[in-house]
């Protein structure tokens, strides 16, 4: 048997040292509140409150920045409406106190918004990060102006004023501990989230968000969930301001405060819950210190921000992290068994007919038409430019049909996402090895086998991350060096590992078709031997279907099975090795005969 090796958690760390250091931040955090109004006094506490305020909302820009890899540029718009939805609440529950269920309004009404804006940008592409910042950007412009001309709700330029207090906290003296309990759950909550494997399939969509689709989860819906979220911070960090200032002014909605806050998140660490508080307290009271006392206040401050980016990108706490946080050690042992994999109901199956696949003026795929029925290895060769990837990137949705059709699995699957296709019963191994390549081995091998197991609230719970099945012992047997580099980063391996890793990754959520397009390229005849025994021999016992694009016809030959050959972009020839090898039109355009 497979020794047992689990992921312990999202840093795959285990032992005494590694568990000091996850319950240092908290417990700095908690001392760092408690010595605030101590230390300094009332006033002084009231000033930390404000910054502490502006901290939960940069944890929401941090989130969707340093953990999912898109830069929102208009939190403040979210921040206003929670300060000014629970300014009007607080108003009017000074005569009917039911109003007071508009606090719930201000957290709920601005997290509908942060997810309808990104399911509208994310469902049209995947890659619209620049345009989602730019999005962002112009909806906390139109938010500011609509603050200043509705005079009538939010009282224009002059603002909302005399927001009540509330009666348990006087503003300047025990609202602070409101302030600090709030911060220590938000920074507990996000810090419980990224430890979770909720956690991970943020980090996936950052680091490779393609392959994330290609294994069946939904990015664009996993991305919309992440930014209301953090709109639900940025609301409720509102909320806390409204009643901390007593006033809300088209400031509160403006770009300059969210602005502030992507700076923020920057100096004190876009990965960490932790730095984006850091980084709004000690930019923030810098900042109001030098005000009126430093002409040029705004320089340095700009100074710092360009010195942080520039010889610290992870910001201060992840500074300080990579010097002190102790190294990965083995993942503790401990294994539970996986849900079983979803089963395709119809027979493997896939049939092109007649694909028209043009860009740029340029016809990549004309009118292809091929049938494979059954479980079994087919190999698609040909000269390079024939079509092959292009035919399976038109596949997985990665390319836009403009004629004919791809029935898979008994389903019509033409110009679909690559996660619904995935979510069929397609997996797919790229020409390049496509890993996360900051995560783990035994990370990357968890988002393969979550996919399509993780359901309802396994997202946040820690079971999933000991999760092991027995298709995966047996890829671990085969494969051993993947477990000897279970714990170290995927980025940091050989070609040949690369190429292991990746099709165990495609092998682990058991699809009923496989898509394998070169996996032997780059490795010895002896990588190659082992690689090819693995294929012919996995897919037979799933069952599945596989569809190989192969340059090497001995590996062709090997395998065995039927074989198309395709050549600028349609289907040339079918039949056996032998039969492509014999037949004068292959010969002609693929053996490299002359006419």
């Amino acid at each position: 048997m497979v020794s047992s090796h689990v992921v312990d958690s999202p840093r795959a760390q285990a032992g005494p040292r590694a568990t000091l250091w996850r319950r240092l931040p908290p417990l700095l955090l908690v001392l760092a509140l408690l010595a605030a109004p101590l230390l300094g006094g009332d006033f002084f506490a009231y000033q930390i409150a404000l910054f502490l305020i502006y901290g939960i909302a940069t944890q929401g820009v941090a989130l969707c920045w340093g953990r999912l890899g898109f830069l929102p540029l208009g939190h403040a718009l979210f921040f206003g409406l929670g300060a000014y939805l629970a300014g009007g609440a607080l108003k009017a529950a000074e005569t009917e106190p039911l109003w007071l269920l508009g606090l719930l309004a201000a957290l709920l009404l601005p997290a509908l918004l942060a997810w309808g804006i990104a399911r509208l940008v994310f469902a049209r592409s995947q890659g619209s990060g620049p345009y989602f910042s730019l999005i962002t950007l112009a909806m906390t412009m139109l938010g500011f102006l609509a603050a200043q001309q509705w005079s009538s709700v939010t009282g224009g330029f002059n603002g909302m004023v005399d927001i009540p207090e509330w009666e348990w906290f006087d503003r300047y003296g025990d609202f602070y501990w409101l302030v600090a309990a709030v911060v220590l759950v938000s920074t507990l909550t996000v810090s419980a989230l990224l430890r979770r494997p909720l956690g991970v399939l943020w980090d996936g969509i950052a680091q490779n968000e393609d392959r994330m689709q290609l294994f069946g989860y939904a990015t664009d819906r996993i991305k919309a969930r992440a930014y209301a979220l953090s709109a639900v911070l940025a609301a409720l960090a509102g909320a806390l301001f409204a009643l901390h200032q007593g006033i809300v002014t088209p400031q509160a909605m403006g770009f300059v405060l969210s602005t502030e806050f992507v700076i923020w998140a920057a100096v004190g660490g876009k990965t960490s819950p932790y730095g984006a508080v850091l980084g709004a307290v000690l930019i923030g009271y810098v900042s109001a210190e030098l005000r009126d006392s430093f002409a040029y206040w705004e320089v340095f401050v700009a100074l710092i921000f360009i010195a942080v980016v520039r010889f610290m990108p992870t910001g201060l706490v992840g500074w300080l992290a990579g010097r002190c946080a102790p190294p990965a050690l083995a993942a503790q042992a401990g294994r539970t068994p996986a849900p079983g994999a979803p089963v395709c109901s119809a027979e493997p199956g896939l049939h092109f007919k007649g694909v028209e696949v043009q860009r740029s003026g340029v016809r990549i795929l004309n009118g292809l038409s091929l049938s494979l029925e059954g479980p079994g290895i087919r190999a698609v060769i040909g000269p390079n430019g024939a079509g092959k990837t292009s035919a399976f990137n038109a596949m997985t949705g990665r390319l836009p049909v403009r004629g004919g059709s791809i029935w898979i699995n008994g389903r019509n699957m033409t110009g679909r996402p690559a996660w619904q296709v995935a979510r069929q019963g397609v997996g797919r191994k790229l020409q390049i090895p496509s890993v996360f390549p900051d995560l783990s081995v035994g990370l990357n091998l968890a988002l393969a086998l979550w996919a399509g197991r993780l359901s309802g609230l396994d997202v946040i719970r820690r079971a999933p991350l000991a999760w092991h099945s027995a298709l995966q012992d047996e890829l671990l047997r085969r494969f051993p060096e993947l477990l000897a580099h279970w714990n170290q980063p995927a980025g940091s391996l050989s070609q040949g590992q690369r190429q292991a890793l990746e099709l165990v990754m495609t092998f682990l959520p058991e699809p009923a078709l496989l898509l394998l397009d070169e996996p032997c390229a780059g490795l010895s005849p002896a990588e190659t031997r082992r690689m090819i025994t693995a294929i012919c021999e996995i897919v037979a016992q799933l069952g599945a279907a596989a569809l190989l694009i192969e340059h090497d016809l001995t590996a062709v030959a090997e395998i065995g099975g039927e074989v198309y050959v395709l050549h600028q972009g349609s289907l040339l020839a079918q039949g056996s090795l032998a039969e492509m090898q014999a037949d004068p039109a292959v010969r002609n355009v693929y053996a490299g005969a002359r006419k």
